[in-house]
């Protein structure tokens, strides 16, 4: 079994990606986690879903193809030249919302129903306020971080922090937490009903 033949890459991953390329940004989420989280999507007709760091957008459509059409993706970002490639591309989909904020401050501001699933995919929501965005999660509902295998575009001293954020995931109340050491490194985190 090859875990990388086949992926049934949505549309338009393949622009989205070129055009990745070109804008320099190296942090994008690869095919293996786009896939996982497509079929976590998929998991939750009609469900709510969070992406904390939308980048370019690869892991958006990744998302956005495991979701049905009642379903709804809010994606977050702080850079406009990041979020105008999202919008490029999947823009037209009237399942996603895009929002240009800090994502400290969304998660600190967030008033609405809480999410089916979190893909935090930057500081805010990660190695920030991790608690807090947790707590926006519904009962059943999954908290997926990837990136904690060591990778070569971590800055100095980033493998500490990696290292305290899966030792304070192993350590969670309330959750069942299962380590991927696959991919980039990915944890799921699913909130237990009360």
């Amino acid at each position: 079994m090859n875990d990388s033949e086949n992926l049934r890459q949505p549309l338009a991953t393949a622009s989205i990606l070129d055009e990745t390329l070109r804008a320099g940004f190296t942090m994008a989420s690869e095919a293996l986690t786009g896939s996982l989280l497509r079929s976590l999507a998929c998991t939750k007709p009609g469900g709510s879903f969070l992406e904390l760091g939308s980048g370019t957008g690869l892991s958006t459509a990744w998302i956005l193809d495991g979701m049905d059409s009642l379903s709804r993706l809010t994606t977050v970002d702080h850079d406009e030249k990041l979020l105008h490639i999202v919008r490029r591309y999947l823009g037209d989909d009237p399942r996603l919302r895009m929002i240009c904020s800090d994502g400290d401050d969304f998660v600190q501001r967030f008033e609405g129903e809480a999410f089916d699933m979190i893909f935090a995919d930057t500081w805010p929501g990660k190695y920030r306020l991790l608690q807090e965005t947790l707590a926006l999660l519904k009962p059943g509902g999954m908290y997926v971080v990837d990136d904690m295998l060591p990778q070569a575009n971590w800055p100095e001293g980033h493998s500490e922090k990696a290292a305290l954020l899966i030792a304070t995931l192993e350590q969670l109340e309330g959750f069942h937490v299962t380590k991927l050491s696959w991919a980039s490194g990915i944890i799921l985190a699913v909130k237990q009903a009360a």
